[in-house]
């Protein structure tokens, strides 16, 4: 007997699952607006110097404002003033019709710059003047952020084996809200950087613990259905954060706004622990509690009645209750081996893809907030498309398919229009949406969320990676698009080469993974579990 015909027994997707849902999903939508907040906190407005303290023996006080410009700013060619230069003296003989063409000196900024505040009141550059020669600094805030996601999700992924998901994804929330609210109040841009370095920290082990929560409750017939339903929360969460922008336009309080959904998350102590995590880890009496509060809850009190803790303890077979996992179990074994080489590999042409199309908002055109809002609604119908395909012809080449595409389609954007690059971030949404799925499904019980989180953190080093790939363009204009388009096909190939695991139960052990053939399980409609033959790896 395993977990699954326990789960199916007691209703694997009943009130009580439907409960832990919805309070994961509220806290969940906090990920979205924290992993493209940079496109709006670190906007640069168009700017030019201030020259508001050149005063020239009191000349500029019979001058317009826009005369006083003409004289003390160079302009580019586009027409547009100057962003970082100005006259070393001015130049009253270009308020004549007739401009000299003559060489004149300029020199940087010397007082300051002046902002356009017409889209946002403050942002970071504004703040602290992060233009210019300190442009590379406002740039460099979004790595910042993804390399403390990318260190937290192997912390987390950690902890969450070690003291399970509950504890893990509580801690997640408080220390999450408390460097956010931090992150809003710094004064300066150190602390600034430390603080939110320390959120991206927080939030990897809420995107990790709470999918893993979650789906360890759902039995096998649903597990697609609440996989998909979970992934909603972040293009939901993309078409809200523009809105969210439009009405906050001051970057603290944008900062502070954006955190906020995790302080009612933090008193949720009623969430239930992870049950199959419970019973991996020998604790079979805290298992049997939260299984008898499900059947309670979904009505199935009768199933838990003869079902004691004892006879609960042979339901998963623990090879040694006693014994710790750590992240050199995902190597020590050939098959184990295998999988976290290629699932690294995908996640990381996964996240490299996808964020940079998220992170380069600029490609329609249009304003920030219209862009960010196409770049969320146009993830939505890639969700649909999984729902309906990812259980008629699988994991392995739904996910495969889905990177092939965003590869092909950033490919083609080069040469045809940048807007079918766009349509590629459908794809990569895609992909992002199966792969959650697909890899809480490959690794087994007792190093599900040590896998995830070595996963979630090659995720994160192709996140960090990917805004600097941008400054290829400094080479070629059309080299990043390259880069990210074979980075994808790479991922996509890679893909294929992993096992299949619809309707295939979750292996609980690294035994089960090593196995040569593997029992694979669908629910029938009176929901208990039958045996189809045997599923070879």
């Amino acid at each position: 007997m395993r977990f699954d015909n326990v789960l199916a027994e007691i209703n694997g997707f009943g009130r009580f699952q439907l409960r832990t849902f919805l309070l994961l999903i509220i806290p969940r939508l906090t990920l979205p607006f924290n992993f493209l907040l940079n496109n709006f906190i670190t906007f640069i407005p168009s700017h030019h110097c201030d020259i508001r303290s050149q005063n020239n023996g009191g000349v500029f006080r019979n001058l317009s404002l826009e005369e006083r410009l003409n004289v003390n700013i160079p302009f580019e060619q586009d027409g547009s003033l100057s962003s970082c230069q100005m006259f070393a003296e001015p130049q009253y003989q270009l308020l004549s019709n007739s401009s000299n063409l003559t060489y004149i000196p300029t020199m940087p900024c010397q007082n300051g710059w002046i902002y356009d505040t017409t889209i946002f009141r403050s942002t970071l550059a504004t703040e602290w003047d992060l233009v210019c020669d300190k442009k590379k600094m406002n740039r460099a805030t979004a790595t910042i952020f993804f390399v403390g996601v990318m260190l937290g999700s192997g912390i987390f992924g950690f902890l969450s084996d070690r003291f399970g998901r509950k504890k893990t994804l509580l801690l997640s929330y408080m220390a999450s809200f408390i460097f956010g609210i931090a992150t809003a109040l710094s004064y300066n841009f150190l602390m600034f950087a430390t603080m939110r370095f320390c959120t991206g920290l927080g939030l990897s082990g809420i995107s990790i613990s709470s999918f893993v929560l979650c789906l360890e409750w759902v039995e096998i017939r649903h597990r697609t259905t609440v996989a998909v339903l979970m992934s909603l929360d972040w293009s939901v969460g993309c078409v809200i954060l523009p809105g969210v922008a439009y009405l906050i336009n001051d970057w603290r309080f944008l900062t502070a706004a954006v955190i906020s959904p995790l302080f009612p998350a933090m008193l949720c102590w009623w969430l239930p622990e992870s049950a199959r995590w419970l019973m991996s880890n020998g604790k079979t009496d805290d298992a049997h509690f939260y299984l008898s509060r499900c059947a309670t809850v979904n009505g199935r009190e009768d199933v838990m009645a003869d079902l004691k803790p004892e006879v609960l303890s042979t339901v998963i077979l623990v090879e040694d209750e006693n014994r710790k996992y750590s992240y050199l179990d995902l190597v020590k074994t050939p098959k184990m081996r295998r999988r976290a080489l290629l699932s690294g590999i995908v996640w990381f042409g996964v996240a490299f893809a996808y964020y940079g199309i998220s992170l380069n908002i600029s490609g329609f055109g249009v304003n920030i907030y219209l862009t960010q809002f196409i770049y969320g609604v146009i993830e939505i119908p890639a969700k649909g498309f999984v729902f309906f395909t990812v259980d008629k012809i699988g994991r392995r080449w739904n996910q495969a398919g889905m990177l092939i595409l965003t590869g092909l389609l950033i490919f083609s954007s080069v040469f045809i229009h940048a807007a079918v690059g766009a349509l590629g971030k459908m794809f990569s949404e895609g992909s992002f949406t199966i792969v959650f799925l697909y890899t809480t499904e490959l690794y087994p019980t007792v190093m599900r969320q040590n896998g995830l989180g070595y996963c979630s953190f090659m995720a994160r080093v192709g996140v960090a990676v990917s805004p600097l790939i941008m400054l290829l363009e400094d080479v070629w204009v059309n080299l990043p698009s390259f880069v990210f388009s074979l980075v994808a096909l790479g991922s996509g190939l890679s893909a294929s080469l992993l096992p299949e695991t619809y309707n295939v139960r979750l292996p609980e052990t690294i035994e089960d993974v090593e196995q040569t053939t593997y029992c694979a399980l669908i629910q029938t409609d009176t929901g208990s579990a039958e045996l189809l033959g045997k599923l070879y790896f």
